[in-house]
């Protein structure tokens, strides 16, 4: 039986991780920009598109963000494309950077 899928904060890698058990379901790359993460790129395993499993873990990685108190720059499409439908995250996004991701 195989767990319910849990973001991880992988901070060796710079990375997010949505994992069920020890399977790693996809990640979000990161690197420290000053007081905020950039995101770089996001990947969900091709066995397990479509099953919302993005969505997920950029939810998962944006609520630890905010929990930390930093910013996040979301150069990574995916992760800029949910902040755009999910309005709620956008004042993690720096004001100066809001333009460039179209926020």
């Amino acid at each position: 039986m195989t767990s319910e899928p849990q973001v991880v904060n992988n901070e060796a890698e710079r990375r997010y991780e949505l994992r069920s058990g020890d399977e790693v379901l996809g990640f979000a790359e990161y690197r420290p920009a000053g007081e905020a993460l950039m995101f770089s790129h996001t990947e969900i395993d091709p066995a397990h598109e479509g099953k919302g499993f993005g969505s997920r873990l950029v939810r998962g990685a944006l609520d630890d963000v905010r929990a930390q108190g930093r910013g996040v720059v979301p150069m990574c499409p995916f992760v800029a494309s949910f902040i755009r439908e999910h309005r709620e995250y956008v004042d993690l996004v720096p004001p100066g950077q809001r333009g460039v991701v179209g926020l």
